[in-house]
């Protein structure tokens, strides 16, 4: 399956009666590639993001995730899928070690295994002292981190995040940046919507950005600076591709831009 790109996208077009939330946009995300999906407030990054994840149905065209249609294979594409979204919903009267058996029964992983799997993981994001409280009690912060293992329990290869730097503290940054990395350093995918910038400019190999529900530019940092007429930083970058008309014309083609070597309309 690997020959299909991890993610694709269409001619995506979403409308909430007559707002246009997403319009005509085509995404490619290749395996081992974390995609950084960019865009101001309103720009339809969640809307996306949830037609990406079977949760919302296009208008208009095609999503495919590891080469399964979104739409007709939906079992088959949610399986080698993850979701964390902003703010993680986690079942207030089950503690942590309960809510990640509960994930793991869901997905079917066998019992040793997943034990094995959620050791590892409270390791990683140093959940130990909090395992066996109920999660009514933890922090957003916390909440993330969890949100963030249990995502991880199955081995998804595709890695769907949306605004995961919200309530963590620098221990909890310092795991993310490590998860990420760890995702695509295995060969999996990250798909990553965020406003930090500078997470952006460290860790993502390909940056897309979207306005007013099309895509305006898509490209490595450096292809992203040649767009912008800028040597800045990503920032700078951002700012000058949604602030001018000349990226408001016509979507970005993605084949354009080559992988280098190297309430539900809103944000």
């Amino acid at each position: 399956m690997h020959h299909l790109p991890a993610i694709e996208l269409e001619k995506v077009t979403r409308t909430f009666g007559k707002k246009v939330a997403v319009e005509q946009l085509s995404l490619r995300v290749e395996w081992g590639e974390l995609f950084a999906f960019l865009g101001p407030n309103g720009a339809g990054k969640t809307t996306t993001i949830k037609m990406i994840c079977g949760l919302l149905r296009p208008t208009s065209g095609r999503i495919r995730v590891c080469g399964f249609d979104v739409q007709e294979q939906s079992e088959l594409s949610r399986a080698c899928l993850s979701y964390v979204p902003d703010n993680p919903h986690l079942y207030d009267k089950l503690t942590g070690r309960e809510f990640f058996e509960l994930v793991l029964d869901l997905y079917g992983v066998d019992y040793q295994q997943g034990q094995r799997r959620i050791a590892e993981l409270v390791e990683l994001f140093d959940l130990g002292d909090y395992l066996d409280d109920l999660t009514e009690t933890y922090s957003h912060g916390m909440k993330q981190r969890v949100a963030f293992a249990a995502a991880l329990l199955h081995e998804a290869q595709v890695l769907v995040v949306d605004e995961p730097t919200l309530g963590l503290d620098p221990l909890g940054m310092q795991a993310l940046k490590n998860l990420l990395r760890r995702q695509t350093r295995q060969g999996g995918t990250v798909f990553l919507s965020t406003h930090s910038l500078d997470l952006v400019e460290r860790l993502a190999d390909r940056i897309a950005i979207v306005e007013h529900g099309r895509l305006i530019a898509v490209g490595t940092l450096e292809e992203l600076r040649k767009r912008a007429d800028s040597h800045g930083s990503l920032e700078e970058v951002f700012l000058r591709l949604t602030a001018g008309e000349p990226a408001q014309t016509e979507p970005v083609q993605p084949d354009r831009f080559p992988v280098s070597d190297g309430h539900e309309c809103d944000a």
